[in-house]
Parts: C-alpha cells; structure tokens; sequence
C-alpha cells in the first residue's frame, strides 16, 4: 500500500505545488461591451514580485547554459524519472513532458465520467509536438484498461512548412510523421493556431467529434534572449490557445494549459477568464517539471459550453491573430477583489518556490560537498520510487503503442540528432552577440571555420541514390497548396544549422548593400572541377548504347556533344539571380523545373541518362522532384562543382537508366504542373508546397541523399559568399588578417 511517509519529507511535497481558485459568487464575467475595451492597466503589487524573481534570475547572467543545465540536472530531484518510466514501464516516447501529464491525470479528473458518457473519447492537443501528451494519454488508457473509442487531433507549427523557422519547432518527428493524418496544419499548412483562419478549419477538421471531452494546450516560445519578459511574449499564444479551447470544447469538458508566472494584467485576465467559464480551476508544478523554471499547468475542469458564452466568444474569436498588446481582455473595475486576492496568494506560493529553488542551485554551484551529493543522490533515487508507486506507472507493451513500427521520420537520421537547440554562451555572449551585424560577426571571427575549409572538387562524388524496385505508391497522393513561401527557414531536407547560417550570411549581405550571384564568387584555394571531370563522372554510369539528356549545363553539353555522346539539349538555365533566401521555393522557379522534367520525359527513350540542374532541394516540392526521378531512373549521383556549370546552378543530378513512370504517376505529374501554372499565372497568394506525400519524402535512403546534396550545396555556398564578404571586409580594414588560408 502506497504511503507519503515512507519517503523523506522533501519528496511528498515536491509531487504536492498545488492550487485551487476558491470561487465565490462574485466571479461571473462582464458584459460583453466591456470586453477588450480598455488598455492594460498593471497591479503593482504583481509586478513587485515579479521584479524579485527577475532580479534572483539575473544572478545566472553569467552562467554559460551548458554548465549550468548541467548542474540543475543533477539537483533536479527528478532527474531520474524519465529514463525509468522509459525503461521499465516501456512508455512510448518518454519524456519530461509525458511524465508531467501523467502526473496530471492522475491528480484530476481530466476525462468524463464513464457512467455518464457512450465509450467514446474526443481529445485535442494545441502544440502537442513531439506528442508526449498524446502518447502519455495513450499509456494511461491502456494500462488503466479505459474501454473507449479514443479519437484525438493534434497541433503543432508544422515541422515540414519550410517558412516555419526550427528555432520555434520541436526537431523531434518520431510521432508526427508516423500518425500524420492526426494532425491539423491549418488551411495555410504552417500549424500556426495564431493565425486568423486556422480556428475555423480545426473546427471543420473535427466536425465529425460528437463532443470534445478534453483538450489540452502545451505552447511555448523560445525566450531565452528575453527570459525576464517570458509571460510577455507568450500571452498572444496562451490567448489563441484559451479561445480555441473555449470554442471546440464540449460542455463539461476538461482543459489542460501550460502558463508561466502570472504577474502581468494580461494572465491575470486569462485565469478570471477561465474561472468564469469552467466550475474548477487548479494551479500544478508537476514534480517532474524542473523546479527552478516558471512552468505551471492550469487544469480547468466542467466547462459551462460555449452557448452558456457565445457573445463574449464571438468577440474574442474576432480578435485572434489581432495585436493585443495595448487591449485588455477586463478592467481592474471587473474583476472582484475575492479574486485578486486568491490571485496574488496563488502568485506567491509559486514565485517563492522558483525563488527557494534557484538560490539553493546557484549556492550548490558554487560549491557542492560530498555529503551533498550523496544526499542528493538519495532523493533522486526516492523520487523514482515515489513516483512509480504514487502515479501507478504500468508496463505497456510495443503493439498498445501509437506507432508500433515506426517507417519514417528526421529523427531516424542519426545525422539528424543534435543538431538543434544546440546552447551554447552566457546570457551575457547571447545578448552581445544579438547586437552584432553579420559583418561584424564575420570580422570578428564567428564564421572562421566555414572560411578555412576550402570545398573539394568531387564534392557529391560517391554519393548515389539506387532506384526502388517496386513502382511508387501512388494511390493515395494529394496535391498540397498554402500561402506562398516567402523565405525558406528551415527544411526537413538538411541540417538546419547549417541552413541558418547561411541564410544569416545572405540576409548580411543584402543589409551592407551586396546583391551577389554564385557566377560571381569563387575560391582560388578551392580545388575547380571541370566540365571534362564532370562527364567522365557520368560515364562511370552511363548503359552502353544510351544517350545522355541535358539541361542548361552548357559546358557540360559541349563536352558532350564533342564526344557526339549527347541526344539533345534542354534549353532551361534559370537567369542570373541575387542568390536569395528562397532557394528553391520560389513558384516560378519550381514552375521551370517540373516543366523541364515532363519535357525530358517526352525525349528520354528507355535507359538513357539525364543531367538536371538544381539550386537545391530544401522543399517539400523539389524533393518530390527528385523523388519522382529517383522512381524512373536506376540510380542518381549528383556533382557539385566549385565553378558553376550554368547561370543559377549550385549541383547537377546526374540520372542514369531511364524506366518510364507508370502512366498514373505520370499523369500527377501533369495535374502538379497545370496547377503550378495557374497559380503562377494569377500571380496567386498560393503556392504548391507538396505533391508527393511526406511519408514518402522521409524514408531512409532517399531522406539521406537529399541530407548529403543539400549539406554540399549549402557549405560550398557559404564558403563563397563568406570568403567574398571577408575579402570586401579585408578592403576596408575590418577584418581579422588571421581567418582565410587563400
């Protein structure tokens, strides 16, 4: 039989930061002609505290984050828990966040009353990814042998959007892109629950739920260069959150949301807000959730249903996507002085456990004796114990999980892993950093190591990508429109490090007054591969008896056609352009290159070989380009010289073996190119963002040569546009005489 007192007292109360709202009659909600009528209007009172806090959390300025997350790490007393659920309960992906839920539902009645419901289970996740809400809830139904026809949907800022950027998505897929059709992108397919739109096609999107029994909401933003002004910058994402809860959930429904302090007038509004309209509201500090940080969940149980607050709902549906910076959702004069009360009572008891926390680690890092670690190491062992037996922590075996074998995902490519959120720096660094220009980052060194590694010739050689055995399929593929890419900032296609850095490098240049194009650039330390080296390349693959189709590398044609070994030419060098931080996404350019492909189809006799320039293949719709001619060729390499071939060339693909595509395939294709034309026709706000299924795009080997085109395409590209920069820095004086090796 589980009991608390078996377990030093520090652990109980460590699974126990509890609050309940004591409601009185006062708290109902204004009328709507006073909703969002008045200007934010602060309680001193609140801000005091929060200017406490902010003052114990500016002593760990100095602290480099790595050192430091190292430490609270091991301070954390439930540090532990995660790997042990993992291991010993088998919990599908286990993390800080599914241990947190389940911590959750075990303390509250989150879901119905199965006497009073028809064994059927409606839930929605806001900001769900990587899923550990989803699979926490999955768990806790099987082990707990819930009988239900469980129906869930789930959101996130979609990690496939190109537009979308990685420093506000979660780099962890497993389970998105294995149960994608679960999730909701919004009709402009970003994930963006702030967008104006994207509540009216959720609601769609769920129409067939007879009721929503829960619904819970897990967003953040990256605040780490702000962190004083944390509940700020994420209100306009709580709002969205609380809204679309109010506006999906059925009456007696349940709503879990993840809040931080809540000092500022605009919190304060939120938790009246919630109050009014659900019979309980409660304040969690899981014990899993790191002691020292801001994170509180608030579990608001028996909502009133949106008719009991369709007025105010209306107006506040109206305002989302607005900026509410200077409008608040309440007056001081609206809120009763019993709830201010319970308000600042609530604020206190959480503000002084950061506080306690973060002073006990910063004195901990400063010097830490043996007895301390080994005291600490008998709580973190206790907090296990405490948690396993206290929550009921069950083993599940593979076959109950969500994704029983998982086929796709970016987080399968080791490559993948770790190249994200990498922290490094003080606050202090990051701050200085912030206020630094590109160039002057350059100046001073940052980009050293891209200048100093010169590109080899051969860069992609040995790279090759052997055509599947069986035909593509092609049954349930869809075309995917949404608004017109504007830049790309991320791509499941390549190392988003890498990619940021080249696109800080190209938006440098364009802020000092530099329009360059790659023709212009190149590297006298750089090994060149020419033309010559390029077709003996294609040889290598080349079937006997076959010919060779090209587009636009015109040196390479030459050499061709002097060999007599060329069957034609396909007149399609893009015109010179500023290099950009669209890259392949711009409509017009993705028009010319499936117009290209289809033509070659229409010339290539079986087994031929094709060469293909390309700018890259960081989009959903080049890579399904690729993928398309990875199916009808035996086996593709790539060559990625250090001068270019053709004016708008960064590689070149070079097909061998020609099989043509089965005619529905073909005739996809065909549709793609008809819609691409209108749009760019019409000069449409919409764009084509995908036409063969994500599913397909993040499959093993294939995902893996886009990694390795991509990665040689972006390093040989900011090698040359750094080294240009340096070079036009050197002219001037400002730079370091030590960096490139030229």
């Amino acid at each position: 039989m589980f009991s608390s007192d078996d377990f030093p007292p520090e652990i109980p109360s460590l699974f126990s930061k509890c609050f309940t709202y004591k409601k009185d009659e006062a708290w109902h909600l204004p009328s709507t002609a006073e909703l969002l009528s008045s200007d934010h209007e602060e309680f001193t009172y609140l801000l005091s505290l929060k200017e406490s806090l902010n003052a114990v959390k500016n002593l760990l300025s100095d602290k480099k984050l790595d050192d430091w997350h190292r430490h609270t790490s091991f301070t954390n007393r439930a540090g532990r828990i995660v790997p042990e659920v993992r291991r010993g309960a088998n919990a599908e992906l286990c993390t800080q966040a599914w241990c947190k839920f389940h911590e959750i539902i075990y303390t509250y009645p989150l879901l119905p009353n199965t006497a009073l419901w028809s064994y059927e289970l409606n839930t929605l996740h806001l900001c769900e990814a990587p899923g550990a809400f989803v699979s926490s809830l999955n768990h806790y139904l099987k082990t707990q042998d819930v009988r239900c026809d469980w129906n869930w949907v789930a959101n996130t800022l979609n990690p496939y959007h190109e537009a979308n950027s990685d420093l506000v998505m979660i780099a962890d897929d497993r389970l998105i892109a294995n149960t994608l059709p679960w999730w909701y992108f919004g009709p402009d397919n970003t994930g963006d629950i702030m967008n104006a739109r994207y509540l009216e096609g959720l609601q769609k999107f769920t129409s067939n739920m007879s009721s929503v029994h829960l619904v819970t909401a897990d967003g953040s933003f990256d605040c780490q260069g702000n962190p004083g002004e944390q509940e700020v910058l994420v209100y306009p994402l709580h709002y969205c959150e609380v809204v679309t809860c109010l506006a999906t959930l059925g009456p007696g429904g349940s709503f879990v949301l993840k809040m931080f302090t809540l000092f500022q007038h605009s919190s304060v509004n939120l938790m009246y807000l919630l109050n009014c309209c659900f019979q309980a509201v409660h304040l969690i500090k899981p014990g899993t959730s790191k002691a020292g940080n801001s994170e509180v969940y608030v579990v608001c149980l028996g909502y009133v249903g949106k008719e009991a607050i369709q007025g105010h709902l209306e107006k506040m549906v109206a305002h989302l996507g607005s900026d509410l910076r200077g409008q608040s959702l309440f007056a001081h004069r609206s809120l009763p002085a019993s709830f201010l009360r319970c308000h600042h009572d609530c604020c206190t008891y959480f503000n002084n456990h950061q506080t306690q926390t973060i002073l006990e680690n910063l004195k901990l890092f400063s010097h830490m004796s043996e007895e301390e670690k080994l005291h600490l190491e008998v709580l973190r062992e206790s907090a296990v114990s405490y948690y396993l037996q206290r929550f009921q922590i069950k083993y599940i075996p593979r076959k109950h999980w969500l994704v029983r074998k998982p086929r796709v995902g970016c987080s399968f490519n080791a490559r993948w892993v770790g190249t994200r959120n990498r922290r490094t720096y003080t606050y202090n660094e990051r701050k200085h950093l912030e206020e630094l220009s590109w160039r002057e980052k350059a100046a001073q060194g940052y980009f050293s190591s891209f200048l100093e590694d010169h590109v080899a010739g051969d860069l992609g050689k040995g790279c090759f990508l052997e055509g599947p055995s069986c035909e593509p399929r092609h049954e349930d593929w869809y075309l995917l429109q949404g608004q017109r890419l504007s830049k790309i900032q991320s791509s499941s296609f390549c190392d988003c490090d890498l990619l940021n850095k080249y696109n800080e490098a190209i938006k440098g240049c364009s802020e000092g007054g530099s329009s360059i194009t790659l023709p212009s650039l190149c590297c006298p330390s750089c090994p060149l591969q020419p033309a010559g080296d390029v077709v003996s390349s294609l040889l290598e693959m080349v079937q006997n008896g076959h010919h060779i189709l090209v587009c636009g590398a015109y040196p390479v044609f030459e050499v061709l056609h002097q060999r007599q070994l060329s069957s034609g030419f396909l007149e399609c060098a893009p015109p010179q352009q500023p290099i950009s931080l669209l890259h392949d996404g711009d409509p017009a350019y993705q028009q010319q290159l499936i117009s290209l492909v289809l033509q070659a189809f229409q010339r290539l006799q079986t087994g031929d070989s094709f060469l293909l320039p390309v700018l890259s293949s960081l989009t959903r719709f080049t890579a399904g380009i690729v993928y398309i001619l990875c199916h009808c060729f035996q086996v593709i390499s790539f060559s990625c010289p250090t001068s270019n071939l053709t004016c708008g060339t960064n590689a070149v693909l070079l097909c061998c073996g020609y099989q043509p595509l089965p005619s529905p395939v073909l005739q996809h294709i065909h549709q793609v190119k008809q819609l691409v034309d209108h749009l760019v026709g019409t000069a449409s706000p919409q764009q084509v963002l995908e036409f063969v299924p994500m599913e397909e795009l993040l499959t093993g080997h294939f995902l893996e040569f886009l990694w390795d085109l991509n990665s040689a395409i972006l390093r040989r590209s900011l090698h040359l546009i750094g080294l240009h920069e340096y070079k036009t820095l050197s002219g001037s004086g400002q730079a370091r005489a030590t960096v490139p090796r030229d």
